[in-house]
């Protein structure tokens, strides 16, 4: 169903025009993904319209900015890489609030718990370039943040949005802000649901999924300088899936947070801020409730994650601030299995894995037109094997790491130069920046190793990255350019390719990797705009001499509109080429390499219209020639062991959606006043 109910339309449409008084003009509909905003780092609003199909995960979102891909294992929760590179490489963080996924087989990747539209900014930091946000984020750090501006009146923000689609479809999305000069009340939830869809064959691929979230946040704002707000989160689904033996029917995530900023405190110190953290995640994969039951069964896991950070930001003079922090975090991993009657082994605990850092980042503004920034973060990591015992190929072994722990210190840091130009509005930056990553729960406890059936001894990993760029924002055009080197000891690789570890173990090579994202944008005339986006990475095996596995290839996004104050309209080609760089089952904790990929073109068209200043209705329809085909990344389709999914057609790559028609309608209301 592809509309609203007609009463619920007429309710939005006679508020949003009693309370709306100004016209801003149309955005477009985003379908390329945006430019650098600064150096390394790209700064996004969730709430903006884009085509493909609006996000309903964080995957979903992240897969229109270039460098971004998403490894397909049913209709929602893809794992996502950026340049190649996934799993923990990537630091995902929700309000400054560490996510962790909890599956040993990742279906519930840190992304698959977040809503894109729920917050009011992303932004991307590309390579090692920042060292505030966490450790051991070598490729990208991605951040999704609520911002609030200081009531200084009574008054309210509202936002609604809706979306319908093909293959039942089905989004709805609230968000309530109350306050005044004291303080605030936000409210929203989510709710999201999909049927299998099919792709461009007409073949239907075991995809369904409901997903919902709520959350509540109460804020204290005594002042303009001075904030304290505790959230509440709670959010739960399930989602079939088209790459394994199992589905999900429980994602239970629940977290609290403390936050508390002061600003301008004296003429030395501008900003301190302090935040704690606690969530869990139960969730339960079984065979029995989404699909033809089968003979597995039930299997539970849960994570627990505390954390806290603490910062200070101080003015040492007119050019020079330097920030200082510490953090700190500590998860815990539990697991038990039941047969299809589901009666529960106890649930054990298998892994604690803690963090403490301490770090620090200066920036010196050396002319109107140079800049230095560089940071440096010290990590203690402690990690504790609490496994007795190992299930391998259905036969239950001892550990040989059973209550072994392991700490390590590891560095990383960054040092950058900016350079405006004076005569021209374009910048050039060059940085280097060093990750030391802690191997993570994947790699340490849910995979082998080459030579015993624990993977917990796998050393740290350390990238060593040159990163180099423009940007130029002129009045009818924009454009970026990054490009990297990257130098990886010691890389984490998994090998999918032993008879009797189908699971796969884990190994350390050396790898390195080149390539980087370019983007333009250009106005013709107020009306008419280009956009163009275009992708590669090169990465090799410098062991093997091989490919890196799981690197896509060359991507090429261009869309073209034509935009009004009330209207817009415009199309998008997104074409890939073939990759014919692969090691066949070797990959990641996230997927193996299945051999070549064909490449292939995908054209989508849109249009939206603004109603009313509040009210915008957009629609589009992706993939519109109905085309067959499947992403290099994705997971094999089957039921995990070399068969097809009862009643489903096994295909060697899962396939993308075929023809989905799409609309969805925002309402947005209220001020910051």
């Amino acid at each position: 169903m592809l509309i609203f109910r007609s009463a619920l339309g007429l309710a939005i449409l006679s508020i949003s025009s009693a309370y709306a008084t100004t016209e801003p003009a149309i955005e477009r509909i985003l379908v390329v993904g945006k430019a650098l905003n600064s150096p390394s780092m790209v700064a996004i609003d969730p709430k903006q319209p884009r085509q493909p199909i609006p996000a309903h995960d964080g995957a979903d979102f992240l897969k229109t900015i270039p460098g971004f891909s998403v490894t397909r294992k049913g209709g929602t929760d893809g794992d996502v890489l950026f340049r190649g590179m996934a799993g923990s490489r990537l630091g995902i963080l929700l309000d400054g609030e560490n996510i962790l996924g909890a599956c040993d087989m990742r279906m519930d990747s840190p992304t698959a718990y977040i809503y894109p539209e729920l917050h009011d900014n992303v932004i991307v930091i590309k390579g090692p370039q920042a060292v505030r946000y966490g450790a051991g984020h070598s490729a990208a750090t991605i951040v999704f943040e609520r911002d609030l501006q200081r009531f200084t009146e009574p008054s309210y923000r509202f936002h609604l949005s809706t979306v319908n689609a093909s293959f039942n479809r089905n989004d709805q999305l609230v968000d309530l802000t109350l306050g005044n000069s004291l303080g605030y009340l936000r409210l929203n939830g989510s709710n999201s649901s999909s049927d299998n869809y099919k792709d461009g064959k007409g073949d239907e691929v075991h995809s369904s999924y409901r997903r919902y979230s709520s959350n509540i946040a109460l804020g204290w704002t005594p002042n303009d300088d001075n904030r304290i707000e505790l959230a509440y989160t709670h959010s739960d689904g399930e989602a079939a899936y088209a790459d394994r033996g199992m589905d999900g029917t429980k994602f239970l995530r629940e977290s609290i947070n403390l936050r508390l900023e002061s600003q301008n405190i004296s003429p030395w110190l501008d900003t301190i801020k302090f935040h704690a953290f606690a969530n869990s995640i139960d969730h339960v994969m079984d065979d029995q409730q989404l699909r033809k039951p089968g003979m597995m069964g039930y299997n539970n896991v849960t994570r627990d994650t505390y954390g806290a950070r603490f910062s200070a930001d101080f003015i040492v003079s007119d050019t020079v601030n330097w920030l200082w922090g510490i953090d700190a975090q500590e998860n815990t991993h539990h697991s038990r299995l039941a047969p299809p009657s589901a009666i529960y082994a106890p649930l054990l605990k298998d892994a604690t894995i803690r963090q403490q850092g301490l770090f620090t980042e200066i920036t010196y503004q050396i002319t109107n037109n140079d800049t230095f920034l560089s940071g440096y973060r010290l990590d203690h990591w402690q990690a504790e094997d609490h496994r007795d015992s190992i299930i391998s190929m259905m036969a239950t072994m001892p550990n040989p790491t059973a209550n072994d722990k392991r700490s390590k210190n590891l560095h990383s840091a960054f040092a950058r130069y900016e350079h405006q130009l004076n005569d021209i509005p374009l910048m050039l930056y060059t940085g280097l920046g060093h990750s030391e990553r802690f191997p993570d729960y994947w790699e340490l406890i849910a995979k082998q190793s080459e030579t015993s059936r624990s993977g917990f001894n796998i050393k740290s990993e350390k990238n060593s990255q040159l990163d180099a760029g423009l940007l130029y924002k002129g009045k009818m055009t924009e454009l970026s350019a990054s490009v990297f080197y990257s130098a990886i000891d010691d890389y984490i690789i998994v090998d999918y390719s032993h008879m009797m570890k189908k699971n796969g173990y884990v190994d350390n090579i050396n790898a390195r990797s080149y390539g980087g994202e370019f983007s333009i944008s250009h106005k013709f005339n107020p009306e008419w705009t280009i956009d163009s986006a275009l992708s590669y990475v090169r990465a090799t095996n410098k062991i093997s001499g091989k490919a890196l596995p799981q690197v896509s290839p060359l991507e090429l996004r261009t869309g073209i509109s034509y935009s009004t104050d009330k209207w817009s309209v415009g199309g998008l080609m997104r074409a890939v080429a073939k990759q014919s760089r692969y090691d066949i089952d070797r990959g990641t904790i996230v997927g193996k390499d299945l051999g070549p990929s064909s490449g292939f073109s995908v054209f989508s068209a849109n249009a939206s219209w603004k109603i009313t200043p509040a009210l915008l209705l957009s629609t589009g329809i992706d993939n519109l020639f109905n085309k067959n085909y499947a992403e290099f990344v994705s997971r094999a389709g089957g039921n995990g062991m070399g068969g097809g999914i009862p009643g489903f057609i096994q295909t060697t790559r899962i396939n993308e959606p075929g023809r989905t028609v799409w609309l969805k309608l925002q309402l947005t209301l209220g001020n910051s006043k």
